[in-house]
Order: structure tokens, then C-alpha cells, then sequence
């Protein structure tokens, strides 16, 4: 398995960005997909998923209408486009792969993740 993202950057606040990450390795129609973020000095936290092929999302709470989860299996990657960006959602930002077919509100440290791709909102 290999996830590689991009599109980080550093942004003003109010911004936007957009994330990818491409997947090989494995069979990307398959499993459902998830974004976890890293932010400095702070464990890992749950940020959204998809499901492997019904388009069905999930999203943490607070960041639903800013965020936006998409996939597309044809070409082996996932997105993450982040609008109205804010300083607290500054984080490193890692895609992970499921092992599971429906996407659901969690993340598990054993799940294959990328290296992850740094956002920074300041102004």
C-alpha cells in the first residue's frame, strides 16, 4: 500500500485548499478511504471519510460545510477540498486507507497512512 498526498501550503485565513492523495498498491475501488489530521503538539483526530463506491460521507462535526471529501476510483485518488480555512486547522494532514467498505466516524492507528502533506491557515 502506498498513499502519497499533496497540496498542502501555508494559506491566509478564509482561504482554500484542496488535498490529494494517490493511492497504488492495493485495490482503491475497494476500501473506503479516510483524512485524519496531526495538529502541532496534538494526537491524531478524525477529520472525514468516504465509502469504497456509493459516494456515502462522513465528517467530523465541527469542520461540516467547510470541508469536502471526494474520490474518484478511475484514477486511484482521494480529495480533501477545505474551504473558509481558520488557524485551528492548521495540522498535518495524512490520508489513511479503511479496512473497511463503508466509511465510518473512525480512524485506526494500524491503518496504512501516507506521509502527509502540511497546512498551515495564518495570516
Amino acid at each position: 500500500v502506498q498513499l502519497v498526498e499533496s497540496g498542502g501550503g501555508l494559506v491566509q485565513p478564509g482561504g482554500s485548499l484542496r488535498l490529494s492523495c494517490a493511492a497504488s498498491g492495493f485495490v482503491f475501488s475497494d476500501y473506503a478511504m479516510t483524512w485524519v489530521r496531526q495538529a502541532p503538539g496534538k494526537g491524531l483526530e478524525w477529520v472525514s471519510g468516504i465509502s469504497a463506491r456509493d459516494g456515502a460521507t462522513s465528517y467530523q462535526e465541527s469542520l461540516r460545510g467547510r470541508f469536502t471529501i471526494s474520490r474518484d476510483n478511475a484514477k486511484n485518488t482521494l480529495y480533501l477540498q477545505m474551504n473558509n480555512l481558520k488557524p485551528e486547522d492548521t495540522a498535518v494532514y495524512f490520508c489513511a486507507k479503511s479496512e473497511w467498505v463503508l466509511v465510518s466516524q473512525t480512524y485506526r492507528t494500524n491503518w496504512p497512512r501516507g506521509q502527509g502533506t502540511q497546512v498551515t491557515v495564518s495570516s
